[in-house]
C-alpha cells in the first residue's frame, strides 16, 4: 500500500494455509475502502444473488456454484435456474482498483458465453467491484486490448455485463461487512 493507507487484515487458524493473515481490505488516503482478497468476489456475489440483490437476475431462485459447461472444458462461476426462465451462465470478474493495470484475462470464458448466449441461455459477465470508489466501470483497452474487442463482441451476440460495486458496513468506524448492492454504469470503449 501506498503511504497513508490503512490496512485490515484478517487471520486463520488453518494448518493448510500458506501465511495465517489474509490481506482483506486497504482505506486509500482519499478515504475509499478496496477490498484485495479478490476470493471475496465469488463469495459477495453469492450472497448479493441469494438476497436478490443483483435486480437484472433476482428471478432466478437456483444458483449452482462452479459447474462444468462448454465446449473448452469451463467452468462457470454460477449457473442460474428458475421455472419457466432461460438457464443463466454468469462469469464473475472481479475488480479492486479503479485504474486497474492488469489484464482481465478470460477470453475463454467470453467465447464459451457467446455459445451460451446462441444456444438460447442467458450468458452474463458480472464485475464485481471490491472498492466503494467507483462511479463508473470500463474496460482497459490499452491493457487487453484483445480482452476488450471480444467483450465488446460479446455484447453484440447478446451476452450482458452488469457491474456492482461494494458498500462497506461499518461499527464504530470500522468495515465489518461488505455487501454488493451499488450499480456502477459500464462504460463501453469505443472500437
Amino acid at each position: 500500500g501506498a503511504e497513508g493507507d490503512t490496512v485490515w487484515y484478517s487471520t486463520s487458524d488453518s494448518a493448510t494455509r500458506k501465511y495465517p493473515s489474509s490481506w482483506e481490505l486497504t482505506q486509500l488516503a482519499n478515504g475509499n475502502m478496496v477490498c484485495i482478497n479478490t476470493h471475496r468476489s465469488n463469495q459477495l456475489t453469492f450472497d448479493a444473488l441469494q438476497k436478490k440483490h443483483i435486480l437484472e437476475l433476482a428471478m432466478y431462485d437456483e444458483i449452482h456454484p462452479e459447474v462444468k459447461y462448454g465446449e473448452e472444458n469451463s467452468r462457470i462461476d454460477f449457473l442460474l435456474k428458475g421455472k419457466d426462465l432461460p438457464d443463466c451462465y454468469v462469469e464473475v470478474k472481479s475488480i479492486t482498483y479503479v485504474d486497474n493495470d492488469k489484464k482481465l484475462g478470460g477470453q475463454k470464458h467470453l467465447r464459451e458465453l457467446i455459445a451460451m448466449k446462441k444456444q438460447g441461455h442467458r450468458a452474463v459477465i458480472f464485475f464485481c467491484g471490491l472498492h466503494d470508489g467507483f462511479d463508473h466501470f470500463q474496460i482497459a483497452k490499452h491493457i487487453d486490448a484483445k480482452y476488450d474487442a471480444l467483450f465488446q463482441q460479446a455484447l453484440k451476440e447478446g451476452v450482458e455485463a452488469y457491474a456492482y460495486a461494494a458498500e462497506f458496513e461499518k461499527t464504530q468506524g470500522i468495515p465489518t461487512a461488505l455487501h454488493l448492492t451499488k450499480v456502477v454504469p459500464l462504460k463501453i470503449n469505443s472500437i
